[in-house]
């Protein structure tokens, strides 16, 4: 008989976090621990996933410990990943070299080969994935051209929540099929390798591991993860799902015509399909729904509440070193700073590319910048202009979603930013439709809690376990007139990026960076 308790574990880019639910979808208790990004060069960034999966058994341990319930209790544990890092594993079990990130874009020149042996056109009618740097098969072939001493010790090919799944206690690598596409080997409607691909790159199927559902029971916990988190070995280890994917499943997106926006570290915008479907204009993602056999339409961002975090740590340390000593928090004080500043921010545009472009641009050269500052601008106008920008990227997203032809009813709004009741609005605005805040704004590790239960049978499937733990708490209708102004503003937007990109300026500030930066 399984547990009463559900434990969802979030392996996101910046933190990771535990979390008991009960089976209503109640949190319990939470624990969150956080480790950073390394960046050895312009384009690199890397992590040390060991002490990743440390600090995500240190997570569960606050959440067991603070929960004052009996580990005995606990029914069963999955995971959410941040989805497509890539890990190399030699045969001896050992780490290759450091993870590499999914916002690394390092691999322009083995991108430039794939291009030359398959049209864009030809990689996202296997893929549905727009050819860019982000997918790990661009950082497979880096390896394979730069490091070809570490290249000869390959075994493995794995992603974070397979390297979770065995840390804590599986016996082999799994992958669950909704990271499975962000390898750019996948076919996501045949759902299969592509052996067109592999063979066509070099790549061996046999470096992958084993493919299954989210949902699958995977093994059980290990002695040495229980004793590190205070619960008892032999809790079921279930499948989950990649971040965005288990996001989706926690926003109760399981059904057509919905859609959720996630700004976390990077930011996403996810709609449910329940056929295959690609993107005519082959800039939107298309990859494995969480439940098999479904899929869902993704925007991808490569940094998002991530940049107005930037902006907090270069441009806020005044407001920073007030909010500890008055013990607030620094996002309420930024927020009152955005509050006094009329949407639009004076005329300030910002994009926020700070880690490339990506859905619907797709352009490894673009950078962040700010446009418009005047005498008449402030700090205030600029931390406007961040929150803004950050936003209109989305829009950027549903407007090239909406252009190919999906329905999008409804909108559910997850992550950090949800705190900020303007920073609601603001999403209802720019997107000009209603937008829903959930009760449990942990998404992810919500999702991952479902995927558990399905695991060990307290669900019969997703659909039900979404609709029994996922609830909706608020509503934000769009002000007509804001949301013109922000339509004339995103067309200044789109208008500076064509002028940027046309004019190769974009391409010339990444050739100046490494050419200066070391």
């Amino acid at each position: 008989m399984a547990g009463t308790y559900l434990i969802g574990v979030d392996i996101g880019t910046t933190g990771a976090k535990g979390i008991i639910f009960d089976c209503n979808g109640n949190i319990v208790s939470s624990g969150y621990y956080e480790y950073t990004c390394t960046y050895p060069r312009p384009n690199w960034v890397e992590q040390d996933v060991d002490l990743i999966i440390g600090r995500s058994l240190d997570a569960t341990a606050q959440a067991v410990s603070d929960s004052g319930i009996n580990p005995g209790e606990i029914g069963a544990i999955s995971f959410s990943a941040q989805r497509c890092c890539t890990i190399f594993i030699d045969d001896h079990d050992t780490l290759i070299r450091p993870m590499i990130s999914w916002q690394d874009n390092r691999a322009v020149e083995e991108m430039e080969f794939i291009r030359q042996r398959i049209s864009p056109e030809g990689f996202y009618r296997i893929t549905s994935l727009p050819l860019n740097t982000t997918w790990m098969v661009s950082k497979i072939l880096w390896l394979k051209t730069k490091e070809p001493d570490n290249w000869k010790k390959l075994a493995k090919i794995v992603q974070l929540q397979d390297y979770a799944l065995k840390a804590w206690g599986v016996d082999d690598y799994l992958e669950d099929m909704s990271d499975t596409g962000f390898s750019g080997l996948w076919d996501p409607f045949g759902m299969e390798w592509s052996e067109e691909l592999l063979d066509l790159l070099g790549i061996r199927k046999e470096y992958f591991p084993e493919v299954v559902a989210s949902g699958t029971k995977a093994g059980t916990l290990s002695k040495e993860a229980a004793d590190r988190t205070g619960l008892k070995p032999g809790i079921p280890l279930v499948v989950g799902a990649g971040d965005q994917n288990s996001a989706a499943v926690g926003a109760g997106v399981v059904q057509k015509g919905f859609l959720s926006v996630s700004l976390g570290t990077g930011g996403l915008a996810a709609a449910y399909l329940d056929e295959p479907f690609r993107d005519s204009g082959c800039l939107s993602m298309v990859t494995n729904h969480a439940i098999k056999g479904k899929w869902q339409l993704e925007g991808l961002q490569a940094g998002a509440a991530s940049v107005y975090k930037w902006f907090r740590d270069q441009f806020a340390s005044l407001e920073r070193a007030y909010a500890e000593s008055a013990g607030k928090d620094v996002y309420e004080i930024l927020n009152d700073m955005v509050a006094k500043v009329p949407a639009g921010a004076k005329g300030l545009v910002m994009f926020p590319y700070f880690a490339s472009a990506t859905t619907p641009r797709w352009n490894p050269h673009a950078r962040g910048m700010i446009a418009g500052l005047s005498f008449a601008h402030d700090k205030n106008c600029v931390a406007r202009a961040f929150m803004e920008g950050i936003t209109m990227e989305v829009k950027d997203m549903l407007k090239s979603m909406l252009n190919s032809g999906i329905r999008i009813d409804n909108v559910h709004i997850l992550g950090g930013p949800t705190k900020s009741r303007l920073w609601n609005q603001m999403q209802a605005d720019m997107y000009n439709r209603p937008v829903q805040t959930l009760k449990t704004t942990d998404a992810a590790p919500l999702g991952a809690a479902v995927c558990a239960g399905v695991g060990v049978g307290l669900f019969n499937d997703i659909v039900e376990g979404a609709g029994r733990m996922v609830r909706i708490d608020e509503t934000f209708e769009p002000n007509p007139e804001t949301a013109g102004l922000y339509d004339e503003l995103y067309s200044i937007y789109c208008g500076m990026y064509d002028a940027l990109a046309d004019n190769k300026v974009f391409q010339a500030i990444t050739a100046f960076q490494e050419k200066y930066s070391g």
